[in-house]
C-alpha cells in the first residue's frame, strides 16, 4: 500500500490541527512581535526582559511547576507499582478510585480546599488549635502546592502505568532466584526499566503545571502569580493582545525547550506508553539506572519486611487523602445557614432548588454538557482515524506524526487559548458553541490519540487478518471485530475527551462569550466573588454526575473484556 493510502484515515486529524492548532499558534507567534500601531517590533519582549516581575512570575511558574512533577511522581510512584502487581479486576477497582479525583472539575477541587485552608476551614482550624498558630493559615505557597499536587497525582499514575506494566514480571523472581534479595531486584531492574515512565509523568505534569492559573488565583497570593494569570489579565484588563501573546510565547519556547530535553532523555514513545528500544533515545535515563544500582547496594543485604502491609497501606491512605478533601463539600451542599461554616448546619435542599431553579446555572450546565458530548465525539472519530493511520506507517513517520498530534498536550493551555481567540476574533466564532467545540477538540484529540495508541499495542491483529483473508472488507471488519473489541478503550477515550471539555476554563474564557457561558466559567466568576452553599450544591452535583459516567465506563470496559477474552 502507498504511502498516501496507509496515510488517508489519519489526514481529517492532520487538517483539524493544521487549521486550529498550528494557525492560530502561528497568529500568536506574529501578533508578538506587533507594537499597538500593528507595526513589527519587539517591544514586548524589551518590556519583559527590562522589568524583573516579569522574570520573577517566570521564575515561580517554573519553580512551582517543577516540585509539582516532583511530588507527583515521587507520591505516585509506589501506587503504581502496587497496581502493577493487582490483578486486573483489582487494579480496574483501584484505578476507579484513583480516576474519580481525576475526573472531578479543577474548579470544584480547588473550591473544596478553599473549604478546607480558609480562615475557618477544617484544615486550618485544627492546625491553629495543635500548633498555636493565630491567624489558622495555610501559607500561600504550600496552599497552591497540596491543590496542584492533588490535581496532578492521578496524571502521573496514569502515566507511570502502561511502562510499569510493560516491565517482565519474571524478571524479578529471576534476580531473586539468582541471590538478590527483594529491595535489591526491585532496585537494579523494575526502577531502571520504570525510568521512562518517570520521565513522561514528570513531563506531562510539568507542562500541564505551566500553565495553570484557577490554583494559584484561588489558593495563591501575589507571590505565587504564575504566567498564565498574567496572560489572562494582559487580555481581559488591558486589552494588550500583542504584549499577551509575547508572554505565551516565552512560556511556549520554555516548554518546548523542556519537550526537546525530554525526547533526547527519554524517547518520544514513552509517552505513548512504550519504552524506548534504540539506546540513543533512552541514553539520558542512564542516571536513573546508576541510582537504582547504587540504592541496589545498600539494600542487598535486607530482605522485605512489611512490604506486604506497608505499600498497601500507604497506598490505601494515598487514596483516601486523594478522595476525602473532594467529599468535605458534599455535607456543605445540604446547610441551612446562608454562609460556609464548619460544622454546616444541616438539612435544607434549598442550594440545589437554587441551582436547578436558575436559568443562568442551568444555561452554563447545558451549554457544558452539549459542548461537551458534540466535542468527545469529534475527537474520538479524529483520534481513530489518527491512530489507525499511524499504525500503517513506518517507525520514523509514526514518531513525527505521534509528536504532531500530542502537541496539543505539550503546548500550554493558556498558549492555545489565546491562539483560538486571534483566529474565532476573524472567523466570527467567538462566543459561539461550534468555537467551544473546536477549541476543546484541539484540547481533547492528545488524549484520545494515546489511549488509543496504548490500547491497539496489546490488539491482536490477527482477528482483523483472518476476517479479511475470509473476505471481509475495510469496513466490515472495522464494525465486527475493530469497534467491539476496542469498545472500553473508546469509552475511556470518549470519558477523557468529554471531562477534558466539561471542565475547560481556559478556553471557556476567551472564547465562551458574555452573559451565555459554560458551567466552569460561571464557576469561576462565583467563586471570586464568595464561597457560597449554592457552589457547593452545584460541586455535589457535577461529583454525582461523574461518578455515574465512570461507573458507566467501567461496565463498558468489562464487557470489552469479556469480549477479548471470548475471541
Amino acid at each position: 500500500m502507498s504511502f498516501p493510502k496507509r496515510l488517508l484515515p489519519a489526514i481529517p486529524a492532520l487538517l483539524f490541527l493544521g487549521v486550529f492548532f498550528l494557525l492560530p499558534v502561528a497568529e500568536m507567534l506574529m501578533g508578538s512581535v506587533q507594537n499597538s500601531s500593528g507595526e513589527l517590533s519587539l517591544e514586548n519582549f524589551e518590556r519583559i526582559a527590562a522589568t524583573p516581575v516579569y522574570g520573577r512570575v517566570l521564575g515561580i511558574t517554573f519553580w512551582i511547576s517543577a516540585l509539582t512533577a516532583l511530588l507527583s511522581v515521587l507520591l505516585a510512584y509506589p501506587v503504581t507499582y502496587l497496581l502493577t502487581r493487582l490483578s486486573p479486576h483489582g487494579r480496574e477497582r483501584w484505578m476507579l478510585w484513583i480516576m474519580l479525583p481525576f475526573w472531578t472539575s479543577y474548579l470544584v477541587k480547588t473550591y473544596a480546599w478553599m473549604l478546607l485552608l480558609s480562615r475557618k476551614g477544617l484544615v486550618t482550624s485544627m492546625a491553629a488549635q495543635v500548633m498555636d498558630n493565630p491567624s489558622g493559615l495555610v501559607p500561600a505557597l504550600s496552599g497552591v502546592l497540596i491543590g496542584m499536587v492533588h490535581s496532578m497525582l492521578p496524571l502521573a499514575v496514569i502515566t507511570l502505568l502502561p511502562i510499569m506494566r510493560s516491565i517482565d514480571k519474571r524478571l524479578a523472581p529471576a534476580a531473586q532466584t539468582l541471590g538478590a534479595s527483594g529491595p535489591m531486584s526491585f532496585f537494579s531492574i523494575f526502577l531502571p526499566l520504570s525510568a521512562p515512565g518517570i520521565a513522561a509523568a514528570a513531563l506531562l505534569v510539568f507542562i500541564t503545571s505551566l500553565g495553570f492559573f484557577i490554583v494559584p488565583a484561588l489558593l495563591g497570593s501575589p507571590r505565587e502569580m504564575m504566567v498564565a494569570q498574567l496572560v489572562i489579565s494582559s487580555v481581559l484588563d488591558l486589552f494588550d493582545m500583542h504584549f499577551a501573546g509575547a508572554l505565551s510565547v516565552v512560556l511556549l519556547a520554555c516548554s518546548l525547550l523542556v519537550f526537546l530535553i525530554y525526547d533526547r532523555v527519554a524517547g518520544l514513545s514513552s509517552l505513548g506508553g512504550e519504552a524506548p528500544k534504540d539506546r540513543q533515545s533512552g541514553r539520558g535515563l542512564q542516571l536513573l539506572f546508576a541510582i537504582g544500582h547504587l540504592c541496589s547496594r545498600f539494600s542487598s543485604g535486607r530482605q522485605r519486611s512489611g512490604d506486604g502491609v506497608i505499600l498497601p497501606g500507604y497506598s490505601v491512605l494515598l487514596v483516601m487523602l486523594l478522595i476525602l478533601p473532594v467529599l468535605v463539600v458534599i455535607p456543605l451542599a445540604f446547610t441551612s445557614s446562608p454562609f460556609i461554616a464548619f460544622p454546616p448546619k444541616l438539612y435544607s435542599f434549598k442550594w440545589f432548588a437554587e441551582f436547578f431553579t436558575s436559568p443562568v446555572w442551568q444555561t452554563a450546565l447545558l451549554r457544558s454538557l452539549g459542548v461537551g458530548v458534540a466535542t468527545a465525539f469529534l475527537a474520538l472519530v479524529l483520534g481513530f482515524g489518527a491512530t489507525m493511520g499511524m499504525r500503517r506507517l513506518s517507525a520514523r513517520w509514526r514518531k513525527s506524526l505521534f509528536a504532531l498530534f500530542i502537541a496539543p498536550l505539550i503546548v500550554p493551555r493558556i498558549v492555545i487559548a489565546l491562539g483560538l481567540l486571534y483566529l474565532f476574533s476573524r472567523l466570527g466564532l467567538a462566543g459561539k458553541d461550534l468555537g467551544l467545540i473546536l477549541g476543546h477538540t484541539v484540547l481533547a484529540l492528545p488524549y484520545v490519540v494515546v489511549t488509543l495508541s496504548a490500547a491497539f499495542r496489546q490488539y491482536d491483529w490477527r482477528l482483523d487478518d483472518a476476517a479479511r483473508i475470509l473476505g471481509a472488507g475495510t469496513f466490515t471488519r472495522l464494525r465486527t471485530i475493530t469497534l467491539p473489541l476496542m469498545s472500553g478503550s473508546l469509552m475511556a477515550a470518549f470519558l477523557l475527551a468529554f471531562i477534558t471539555s466539561f471542565d475547560d476554563l481556559t478556553i471557556a474564557i476567551f472564547v465562551s462569550g458574555g452573559i451565555n457561558t459554560t458551567l466552569p466559567k460561571q464557576m469561576w466568576d462565583s467563586i471570586q466573588l464568595a464561597l457560597t452553599p449554592t457552589l457547593a450544591a452545584v460541586s455535589t452535583t457535577l461529583l454525582v454526575f461523574i461518578v455515574l459516567f465512570a461507573v458507566v465506563a467501567q461496565w463498558v470496559s468489562r464487557r470489552s473484556l469479556s469480549k477479548r477474552e471470548g475471541a
